[in-house]
């Protein structure tokens, strides 16, 4: 009878335990800051490009989880280009502005030799630097290898940041995790 209470009472303190943790383990740590901006809210990453000489301005639509559209460049020009950012038909490139501190976009182009310059106005230019969501592209050489590429990475929320070009990124971060990642062909 007495190892019957006793059982009794550990089943009691186990469910009691197992209530208190599923109740702590539930709550939101209020601290954390959510992200504005959730990957799984991303569905399109556009890039206008527009020849700086002729005014001509071309869309590229990256759909998230698709093939990569290839952009047209020529040796010697210089574009305009401006990122926006989708959630299907709806733009949502202002939730970027909005936290303009906790984002910064990292323009990599490992096969081609293209000076980049941000442009970014005041409302996409916070504490990490200018987010990078209009720039300017002066390209020297868009083939220098096979299959040349953009690898265009939006972080959220790094530590730091850095405009300087870095290997063949412009840009930089330390910390922080990716909150969208599009990769655009490159041709001649």
């Amino acid at each position: 009878m007495k190892n019957k209470f006793n059982f009794n009472k550990l089943v009691s303190v186990l469910a009691v335990l197992f209530l208190v943790f599923n109740v702590i383990s539930c709550q939101r740590d209020e601290d954390v800051a959510a992200d504005d901006l959730p990957q799984e809210e991303l569905t399109n990453i556009v890039l206008n490009v527009k020849d700086i000489a002729t005014g001509t301005t071309q869309s590229y639509n990256y759909i998230i989880g698709s093939a990569a559209p290839v952009i047209a460049l020529t040796d010697g020009k210089s574009y305009e280009v401006t990122t926006i950012f989708k959630n299907g038909n709806e733009d949502v490139t202002q939730e970027i502005k909005d936290a303009k501190d906790e984002h910064f976009l990292i323009f990599d182009f490992p096969k081609s030799t293209v000076n980049l310059t941000r442009l970014d106005t005041s409302s996409s230019t916070g504490a990490l630097g200018k987010v990078g969501l209009i720039t300017k592209w002066d390209v020297v050489k868009v083939v220098n290898q096979s299959s040349p590429l953009l690898k265009l990475t939006l972080m959220h929320e790094p530590a730091s940041a850095s405009e300087a070009q870095s290997g063949t990124a412009w840009g930089s971060v330390t910390g922080g995790e990716t909150d969208a990642e599009a990769t655009f062909g490159l041709s001649n």
